[in-house]
């Protein structure tokens, strides 16, 4: 077997094995969060019989590793569960199924984190790659601070700042990103500039010197110095010869920011209330709604495992000693 196949599925069984590990930390988490559901929902001044046929209802009662194991059966299926949202004491059913909450909020996350990605990584690639070609030049050294004061604040402050100077004191973008169904594909744009925005300032800083640090530290290797007393410029040195070895790191640290994206979107989508995974994630929090929790961090972790899997991948396939073996 050529060794890339063999890496890949050491690296898809090593990602399998590391989202069963990821589902049961899930779940043993939110089983050892004080307090219970059914009392939550039905009060205090609920009787213990009534509290226990409740938890009956839902399926609380069953043992953990019972329940785990059916969570995890229907995942494999497609099933993500029934909402707890919605049940009350009176009987009255109007709970809907995790798919039908999470579908459209998980759309609003990718594409609030895919308007960031075109924004953020040719940004992050074009700095780098100038900030090498120019290294300690002025140039360099005002691209080294912006992007490290940016990434030094929270992504909090930042929104908020962005809300005060272009929302407030220079109205171009709304301050709020609240769109539905029926909002149009150019007000959703302009809603989630904002947001966008944000992110780009918080995530361009890793990758740019990432790209940067990659070229320079190839910039020394003696196929460099050859290509130099060729005669060749130092633009085409580093697009032509640098760049393309140093696709390995690079890929790895745009893949862990685009996880980031996905995964660490929640505070950003709170401070503009934008109605995403992470949103839904707080809200579920919030009510106690465990279906949902777990749906959202099992979206989350297997997000981020498999963005990793895909840096891995990209790593191994542009390492030529495992291209061309011996």
């Amino acid at each position: 077997m050529h060794p890339i196949v063999s890496t890949i599925l050491q690296r898809l069984g090593l990602g399998l094995f590391t989202l069963f590990i990821v589902s049961v930390i899930i779940f043993s988490s939110l089983e050892m969060l004080p307090g219970d559901f059914g009392e939550s929902v039905l009060g205090q001044a609920a009787t213990e019989e009534t509290v226990t046929a409740f938890r009956k209802e839902l399926g609380l009662d069953k043992p953990a590793y019972l329940r785990y194991f059916e969570w995890v059966g229907s995942v494999m299926t497609g099933d993500l569960g029934t909402s707890f949202s919605g049940r009350a004491a009176s009987g009255v059913d109007r709970s809907r199924p995790v798919v039908d909450l999470v579908a459209p909020r998980l759309w609003n996350t990718l594409f609030l984190a895919g308007m960031t990605a075109l924004i953020a990584v040719p940004l992050a690639l074009f700095l780098g790659i100038t900030s090498a070609l120019y290294r300690n030049s002025l140039y360099d050294r005002t691209v080294n601070v912006t992007t490290l004061t940016t990434i030094s604040f929270p992504e909090f402050f930042v929104a908020y700042l962005l809300i005060l100077f272009l929302a407030s004191l220079w109205p171009v973008f709304p301050s709020l990103a609240t769109v539905d169904d029926t909002t149009s594909f150019g007000q959703r744009v302009l809603k989630t500039a904002l947001p966008a925005l944000t992110l780009t300032l918080v995530i361009v800083a890793h990758m740019m010197r990432m790209t940067r640090a990659a070229i320079i530290n190839l910039l020394a290797s003696p196929y460099i110095e050859m290509a130099l007393l060729k005669g060749s410029s130092r633009s085409e040195i580093i697009i032509k010869h640098a760049l393309p070895n140093a696709w390995a790191p690079i890929a790895t640290v745009i893949a862990f920011n685009l996880a980031y994206l996905v995964v660490g979107v929640v505070v950003v989508e709170v401070v503009f209330v934008y109605p995403g995974i992470g949103q839904l994630m707080v809200d579920a929090v919030t009510t106690r709604d465990i279906p949902v929790v777990q749906a959202c961090a099992l979206i989350f972790a297997g997000t981020y495992i498999i963005l990793n899997l895909v840096a891995d991948i990209i790593g191994t396939v542009t390492n030529p000693r495992l291209l061309h073996p011996r």
